[in-house]
């Protein structure tokens, strides 16, 4: 029993450490959120006044909301369009049976291989030709076929007994109807977590924002808060730290309210 309680209790001082390690930017970068300057040039830790000018000046010197709400759009739309093109595309590979299946879907779980850069100017061209420069499809519709999600979601499909499918086609239910009413209602851990990873991905982009938009318009915020960095001097660290903040809280929303979903679907599935 001794032993038992100082391994657990190793392993629990382990992970704070380890916690404490990854979470140390992030910290250092609250805390310099609410400092002023003369804090940020004497490397203070931990403010001596504590002030909110920083996330004023940070909404006041570029259009922090308008980038914000950029963002949010773009991550929602790749996020649903990966949803559904995957789980379609993961339907098909499962449930439909045609010539070819498993060499179709090997080549097309083979373009994960293939590195986004060298595609880049491929898609740019695209956009360029249609005219979506500047604009939300531009932006999103790169992103909507995903290899790794239709791959995830076929292993999950997979796990779905084939009595189903076969006791569906017996009650006269259509392909759709079935993939509405009883495969995507249990693969709804996968969906959620394919969906929380399609949002912070598209989230944190940018190189391809950077690149689909010339103007302040439909920029994402991670463009924003370049630009904020570049405009300022070595003593307003605060400011940059602050926008900082304000980009990594939907995320960190998101990932504590997808977690509550997946401990809950995983209880569900423990108790079928």
């Amino acid at each position: 029993m001794t032993l038992t309680w100082r391994k657990k209790l190793v392993f629990y001082l382990l992970l704070t450490v380890s916690a404490f390690v990854l979470f140390a930017p992030a910290i250092l970068a609250f805390l310099m959120s609410f400092m002023t300057s003369a804090d940020t040039l004497t490397g203070k830790v931990i403010p001596s006044v504590w002030t909110f000018d920083n996330y004023i000046q940070a909404f006041q010197r570029f259009p922090l909301l308008n980038y914000l709400f950029n963002s949010l759009i773009v991550s929602l739309a790749i996020m649903v369009g990966q949803l559904i093109l995957s789980s379609l595309a993961a339907y098909a590979f499962v449930f439909l049976t045609f010539k070819g299946r498993d060499m179709l879907f090997f080549l097309f779980v083979a373009t994960m291989m293939i590195p986004f850069e060298a595609s880049i100017i491929p898609n740019f061209q695209t956009i360029r030709e249609l005219g979506l420069v500047n604009t939300y499809p531009g932006l999103t519709l790169p992103f909507f076929a995903m290899a790794f999600g239709t791959f995830l979601l076929r292993q999950t499909f997979k796990q779905i007994p084939v009595e189903l499918k076969e006791a569906s086609e017996i009650l006269g239910m259509g392909d759709f109807k079935f993939y509405l009413t009883v495969v995507l209602p249990m693969a709804r851990t996968s969906l959620v977590t394919l969906g929380i990873y399609g949002f912070l991905t598209s989230w944190n982009m940018y190189l391809w924002p950077l690149l689909a938009t010339t103007n302040d318009t439909v920029r994402t915020v991670q463009i924003g808060l370049k630009q904020l960095q570049s405009q300022e001097t070595l003593n307003q660290w605060g400011v940059v730290m602050a926008g900082a903040v304000i980009v990594i809280l939907p995320t960190l929303i998101l990932l504590f309210l997808g977690q509550k979903k997946l401990q809950q679907g995983l209880a569900e599935g423990a108790l079928k």
